[in-house]
Formats: structure tokens, sequence, C-alpha cells
């Protein structure tokens, strides 16, 4: 093991050594200093009868008397020492306590000295490290140039996302045709949410709106917003939004917006803050025919501050999911229509659950990497089952899973989508890997509304118990929501049989809708069970494709 060595040149080393020589100073001082105890005219009286005094020393100013008790002395001027000096030689001592008098003047002014020098080195340190940070502060607040990129990323070279398409279709006829719009008096979204988890293409669907209308892109993270001196994150936040007014119409693309964008609550930072609110400023100080349109991309919009998401400023969100298995093939189709193979991709999208659009494209490169190492002239299927556990295993984790695990998930959501479409509860879309309830913002929600949720969400894990006779974790998030809504209706709402709580009532109403779902899904076996193969076909069901499967048995 290698030894720190000592850096002297570090000030807190030296001030260290510093204080440790004034030490030793004081210390050897106090050793060597005269310590010779005084006494009275009467004591050396008594000393004298009684012949103790071994030796008698002189100097200017006192007499020292060495006894078998201990070493005394008396001002000289106050005794007669005619009698003294004739019984006892004396030895005179002049001028030694004069000398060393003088040499601890020497070392405690040399220390003082060597301390000063110590200071005035670390305020000089103190001083350039000063204009440093002045300097550096003056470097970040000049003018950076901001750079659009223009984007040559289009919708074909994007698969499986085509719902999110036809939502920006308009977006971009916008940006071709802006006049047309105008004349119609028709305003579009100033910001454009992409809410989403990591990997499934936020940054890439930005960079094809941006190259599929043929605008400049302008590219930031929010982490690039939030600076160390305060108002910097502001400043870059104004340039960009020029610099975009004057090239418009173009698109502003902010990723990881949540860095710049959280809540504003009891943990404050300044620097965050202000940048928000420039932000929020500039959003609102677009003029309609500005032509500007902001995406921003984050895979965690509940932190998001409300006053970012009102109307006028993120008013438009768009969600992406994990891609379904036919997202999975067209996008597998795309990234290796350039390579050559023999593999069966459907079979490949079958066996990749879970798999956002990046962990498919690594698991395209690996395979075509480990038919390169085994010189196949093309991928086959070994090379794709030969990686996907390094995929799955290695620097990213990617949730997939295994055959009973899509069984049993299949059950589960199905169960849902039947719930949920029996009960007249919108959804967008229902997935093996995916739940996407719509929110209504209705003001008024009745007590049949919130119970009905309260089923949609037990609906899972009773559909797995009647099946399996076993419960299973993925319940847990759901079960938490039925609980939560059963609590607000009671202690939030009022909506209880009685004026006070009672958490007792929480337990008899979601064993009542416990009881309501088991009598559905006794009634819907056949239906439940043709939504379960179809998940496990498609891995995702729409809420009009679940209304055909009720019509064909009713």
């Amino acid at each position: 093991m290698k030894r720190a060595k000592l850096n002297f040149n570090d000030k807190n080393i030296r001030i260290i050594i510093g204080l440790l020589i004034a030490l030793i100073i004081i210390i050897t001082f106090s050793i060597v200093r005269d310590t010779t105890k005084a006494i009275t005219t009467v004591e050396l009286s008594r000393l004298y009868t009684q012949d103790k005094i071994k030796r008698l020393m002189i100097d200017d100013s006192y007499l020292y008397f060495v006894t078998k008790e201990g070493n005394f002395k008396i001002y000289k001027g106050s005794i007669n020492t005619k009698s003294l000096f004739k019984k006892y030689p004396v030895e005179v001592i002049g001028n030694k306590n004069y000398l060393m008098d003088l040499l601890y003047l020497f070392i405690i002014v040399g220390a003082f000295i060597f301390l000063f020098r110590m200071m005035k080195t670390n305020r000089d340190e103190n001083l350039v490290q000063l204009h440093q940070e002045i300097d550096r502060a003056e470097e970040i607040s000049k003018p950076q140039e901001i750079r659009a990129i223009q984007s040559t990323v289009k919708f074909s070279d994007v698969a499986g996302i085509s719902d999110v398409k036809e939502e920006l279709e308009e977006v971009i006829d916008f940006l071709h045709q802006p006049q047309k719009y105008h004349q119609l008096d028709i305003k579009l979204p100033r910001g454009i949410l992409l809410v989403g988890p990591p990997g499934v293409g936020k940054t890439l669907v930005s960079k094809a709106i941006a190259g599929e209308a043929s605008v400049p892109f302008f590219y930031q993270s929010g982490a690039s917003f939030v600076q160390i001196y305060v108002g910097m994150g502001a400043k870059r936040v104004g340039e960009l939004f020029a610099k975009a007014k004057q090239m418009a119409p173009s698109i502003v693309f902010i990723d990881e917006i949540d860095a710049v964008g959280k809540s504003r609550g009891e943990f404050r930072n300044d620097e965050r803050e202000a940048t928000l609110n420039e932000l929020l400023t500039q959003m609102d100080g677009f003029e309609d025919s500005s032509g500007v349109i902001v995406i921003g991309a984050t895979n965690k919009v509940e932190v998001l501050d409300e006053a970012l998401l009102r109307a006028g400023r993120f008013d438009r969100r768009i969600h992406i999911s994990l891609p379904d298995v036919h997202e999975r093939l067209k996008t597998l189709e795309l990234y290796m229509s350039r390579k050559p193979h023999h593999a069966n991709l459907l079979e490949v999208a079958r066996m990749t659950v879970g798999f956002n659009s990046a962990a498919l494209a690594t698991l395209v490169n690996e395979a075509a990497l480990h038919a390169m190492r085994h010189d196949n002239l093309g991928i086959e299927m070994d090379n794709f089952e030969a990686v996907k556990d390094k995929v799955l295993l290695g620097k990213h984790r990617i949730i997939s899973y295994s055959q009973k695990e899509r069984a049993i998930l299949a059950i589960y959501q199905s169960a849902k989508a039947l719930i949920a479409t029996w009960l007249d509860i919108e959804f967008e879309k229902i997935g093996i890997v995916t739940t996407q309830i719509l929110q209504r913002e209705n003001e008024i929600v009745s007590k049949s509304e919130i119970i009905n949720r309260i089923k949609m969400y037990l609906a899972g894990s009773i559909a797995t118990k009647r099946t399996y006779n076993e419960k299973y974790s993925n319940a847990g998030v759901d079960i938490a929501k039925a609980r939560l809504l059963a609590k607000e209706l009671i202690e939030h709402y009022s909506m209880g049989e009685n004026f006070v709580d009672n958490t007792n009532e929480e337990e008899a109403i979601l064993q009542q809708a416990s009881i309501d779902v088991e009598t559905i899904l006794d009634k819907l076996t056949q239906i439940h069970e043709k939504i379960t193969n179809h998940l496990l076909v498609h891995e995702n069901i729409t809420e009009e494709e679940t209304r055909e499967i009720l019509r064909e048995i009713f």
C-alpha cells in the first residue's frame, strides 16, 4: 500500500507546523525559565543559623541559595551581605540571564515573523483563488454561441410509434405552413411534453419532427441550465429562446426537463428556481406568430412543477410507452434492413418483452458482433439467443419476462382491461408491461366512480389468485392505489356511512369491491380468457378492442 506524501506547500500543513513551533517555544520557555522560589529575610536567617546553605551565587539583582530543602533567592538589597559573604564563598553568575532572555526574545520574534509570513502567504493564495473564481464567473457569464442543428432524421427512421406520429403531424404541418393556421386563428400548443421511460426514443422523435419539418433544431439538456452561480442558468435560457425566435420557425428541445423543472418546495435551490422562472416567462412571452415549438422530454412527469404543466405552456403531453410485439418487430426490421440475416424477426420480437428501442439496437449490434466472431455469413437466431442474456444482465439492466411471467401478467392485465371496460373506465391502452388509464379533469366525482376504479385496481390480483391460487408481487402497486382511493373516499371526500372517519369502513369498501370483481369474473370467464389470449399474442389491447370481444359474446 502506498504511503501518502505530505505536501509542505499546502497552507493547512504550514499553519499546523507554525502552531507546533509556537507550542514548543512556550513549553521550552516554561521549562528553562527561572523558577527559583523567593524567600523572606526571616526564612534566610533560619537557613543561615541552621547552616543549611551549601552554595551561594549572585547576579545583578538577586542572591541565590542552594540548600538541601531546595533552591531559593532573595533580593540582594534587602539584607546585609557582609557577614554572609564572610561565611560562604560567592559565585558570580553575572549576565547569564540576560543572554537567555535575549535568546528567548529572538526565538519568539522569529516565530512571530514565521507565522506572519505564513499568514501573508495564505492571504496571497486566497487572493489568487478569488481572482480565479472571478475570472471563471466572467467566463461563464460571457454569451455562449448557441447553434442550431439541421436534423436529418425522418419518421421513416423511427419505427414502432405510429400513434405518436399521428399526434405530431399537425405540429409538423404548422411548422411547414404557419400562415394557414394563422388565417384561421388556430393556436397550436406552445409546448409538447414527451413522457416515457428511458430508452424509448424521446430524443429521436423530437429530431424526427425537426427533420420532417426541415426547421432549425436547438438541443439542450435540462441539467446544462443549472449553474453554480445564481442567474447564469436563467441567462442561458434567455439567450436560447432569443436565438430560437431569431431563426423561427424552429424547435427547442429540452431533454430531461425535470432537472430544471422540479416542483418548487421546501428544499430550495435559488439557481434552479431562477432558471425555472425564466423558462416559464419565456414560454409566456411567445407571440402566437413566433413559430417556436418547445418540446420537453422526461421520465418523471410527477415531479414537474404545476406551473410548467398548465395551459399555455406544456399543455400537450404525448406518452411514449415501451413497444409491443408489433412495434418491436418494425423496429427490428428497421435495424436489420442493412444487415444480412436469416433470423425470424417475429420470434426475436416475441422473446424481447420489455425491451425499449435502445435495448433492441444494442441487441442487434451484439448479435452482429457474435455472428462476426463465429465467422457467420449472416445473423442467425442462435446469435440473438446467445447475446440476449448479456444485454439483460449487462451494464444497463432491462426488464424482461419468462414465459410463465408473461402468462401471469397477461391474466393480470386482461382482468384490469375487462373490469375497466365493463365499468366504463376509459383507458387508452392496457398491455403486459403498461397501463394507460385516461385521467379525467372532472371537479366532481361520484362515489360509484371511485369505487369502480378501486375494483379495476383489485381485478388483476383477484384474477391471478383464481387461476393460480397464489398471490404475486406485481399486484403491490395497484393494491396500494386501491387502498389510497378507499382512504380518500372516507377521509377526504367524507363519503362513508358515518360522519366520523372509521378505518373499518375502508376495509369494508375493499372487501365488497373484491366480492363484486369476483362475481363479474365468474360471469365473464370466457371473455377474460379471450382478452388474455389477445394480450399473449399482441401484448396490448385498447378499450375499443376489448369492447369488440365483449360484443362477440353478447
